[in-house]
């Protein structure tokens, strides 16, 4: 491959350490190669005043990305996988999921070390129906304001405005090196308490269908195992029509040979979660699965009646 390779990003900082390790990744392949860095600011990124769900429509971190790939400006692009659509743009595809950091939310705190610790009242930011959702759930007395921002955005924050603590992906902060930092107060959030985003952890490396050299380059850094879960994922995210608008959330683990998906929808207003847990072995048909049981078991409506009021 004799051309220099262009690799869409976004511009906030976590966005550019995960494109700068995907291609340090694909350097350890092919140590020849040439990569440059097309940094591009998304919908996402420009409307920070409002939470996520009122923001509208679907792929508000990807859409301009994808548009550079339809049009041949990038070769490939990096996002995180919990950001991209269950539907792609036409004529892309998902080149390369590297292996999963951790999928798991967690809470950063300004002086206590644990939820526990917290005061009754306790203001905690996130833009995030599906993280607020269980974490009232968790504690009835938080109050739950709206954070926006990249990271480093939030994490100042903070530290800086009327927050207690703030809830965060862990592969985040991994991610940019921030988990082990001393000053740092933070507690991960299991599964059994927040349930994580759809894909969240992983990262998703789209380029074009038609392009088989950068499809065969991707290939060498996609890791099989992190594949198999995420597809379940995204069989559940793709069957409900889920978006930011919706609290859902969806998470599965793989078993030997089986994947074993937990499913989530809230009703935000009474607080009812519909819940499901799926094992088979075939990721689409467990993730299709769990969609249909939680829809027939209530959650349709939920979804029908906050896309309305959307």
């Amino acid at each position: 491959m004799s051309r220099k390779i262009i690799v869409g990003s976004r511009k906030s900082k976590l966005a550019l350490t995960q494109t700068n390790w995907v291609i340090q990744e694909l350097k350890k392949k092919r140590p020849e190669l040439e990569f440059q860095i097309y940094e591009i600011i998304t919908k996402g990124d420009k409307i920070l005043d409002v939470t996520l769900n009122k923001v509208g429509g679907k792929g508000l971190f990807v859409s301009e990305v994808e548009t550079a790939l339809q049009t041949g400006e990038i070769d490939f692009a990096v996002h995180s996988m919990k950001d991209v659509p269950a539907q792609l743009a036409a004529e892309l595809t998902i080149g390369a999921i590297p292996k999963r950091e951790s999928p798991f939310d967690c809470l950063v705190f300004d002086q206590v070390d644990h939820w526990d610790q917290l005061p009754s009242g306790a203001i905690i930011g996130t833009s995030s129906l599906r993280r607020a959702a269980q974490l009232q759930r968790l504690r009835p007395d938080f109050q739950i304001r709206s954070i926006r921002g990249n990271i480093d955005t939030r994490l100042k924050k903070l530290h800086e405005e009327a927050f207690d603590a703030i809830v965060l992906a862990e592969a985040g902060l991994a991610r940019m090196g921030w988990l082990n930092h001393a000053k740092l107060k933070w507690a991960s959030l299991p599964a059994e308490i927040c349930l994580p985003a759809v894909g969240q952890g992983a990262l998703a490396v789209e380029c074009r269908e038609t392009d088989l050299e950068i499809r065969q380059l991707l290939a060498s850094i996609h890791d099989v195992e992190t594949a198999f879960t995420v597809r379940a994922e995204r069989a559940f995210l793709k069957r409900l029509d889920g978006g930011c608008e919706i609290p859902l959330a969806g998470f599965a683990e793989k078993h030997d040979t089986q994947v074993r998906l937990r499913g989530m929808v809230a009703e935000p207003e009474s607080g009812t979660f519909y819940r499901t847990i799926k094992i088979g072995s075939d990721p689409e048909q467990v993730g299709v699965l769990a969609a249909e049981e939680l829809l027939a078991s209530g959650a349709e409506k939920v979804i029908r009646e906050l896309k309305q009021n959307d």
